[in-house]
């Protein structure tokens, strides 16, 4: 799978330290869901609850669910990255996109049904009473397997669950990510530093004029310069850099999702999976 190789490169590019941190964060993230997806399974009146909340919600509410647990799930992969200094440190994902625990129940249960229904599509096809239980043994099976798995058998058998299930989610939501404009985040026009013009020569690519000596501009992340007046306006419909197309953080679930991918994919030198 093109995803979970891109995910995979991308952290064998951390340091030893970084990668084991990482490691022991996505474990734990695992065992949580793990946990909280066999609490839903095991109990009939929570899996009943659960699935009458998914019958209740649109399609593309179901995939802003998956969006929001996937750009968590970045998010925690991500910022074990920030050593890096020439990676911009990625903001945590804002309260808007925050996932309550019924949603959160809602959509470990529906990315359970998706990998279910590819590797054992019969299972959806039986009876809705017959449901809990078949899924109840797929569960179990999917922890034994788990459970011995060769000891010590490194860190990347840590790292496989959680990574698979972020390229899954990834498979589902991407086609969501590349339409509209998106402007850029209101916190992070705030925090854009000014600098000052110390040579001649360089233009403003917005308006097309000089930028003068001793003036104060606009620099973003990439290191591009701009006029105030030019680079605000446009980052309010545009969460890219004019010059590089470089992403800038934005409330857009969908958004924030490519951006991170987008560090991901620069980060395993790969290509763009869009």
């Amino acid at each position: 799978m093109e995803e979970r190789a891109t995910i995979l490169a991308a952290i064998s590019t951390l340091p030893p330290s970084q990668l084991s941190h990482l490691s022991l964060s996505l474990l734990s993230a695992t065992h949580l869901h793990r946990l909280r997806l066999s609490s839903v399974l095991s109990s009939p009146s929570l899996f009943s609850a659960t699935l009458r909340h998914l019958h209740s919600i649109s399609l593309p509410e179901k995939y802003l669910l998956i969006a929001r647990h996937l750009l968590f799930s970045l998010h925690r992969i991500t910022t074990h990255f920030l050593s890096d200094l020439t990676i911009p440190s990625p903001p945590s994902p804002p309260m808007s996109t925050a996932i309550r625990q019924r949603d959160l129940n809602a959509v470990l249960l529906l990315l359970f049904f998706c990998e279910t229904h590819q590797h054992n599509p019969t299972v959806l096809e039986e009876n809705y009473s017959d449901w809990r239980l078949s899924l109840c043994n797929i569960f179990s099976d999917k922890l034994l397997t788990a459970a011995y798995s060769p000891v010590g058998a490194s860190t990347w058998t840590a790292l496989a669950p959680y990574v698979d299930m972020v390229s899954r989610s990834w498979r589902l939501v991407k086609i969501s990510c590349g339409g509209g404009k998106k402007g850029a985040s209101p916190e992070t026009m705030a925090g854009l530093p000014g600098v000052e013009v110390k040579e001649g020569g360089r233009e403003c690519v917005i308006c097309k004029e000089e930028m003068k000596v001793g003036k104060d501009v606009c620099e973003l992340p990439c290191e591009h310069g701009f006029h105030w007046m030019c680079i605000l306006p446009w980052l309010k419909n545009n969460d890219t850099c004019p010059c590089c197309r470089y992403r800038l953080p934005s409330d857009d679930v969908f958004g924030e999702i490519q951006r991170l991918m987008d560090m991901l994919i620069k980060l395993s030198g790969r290509q763009s999976l869009v």
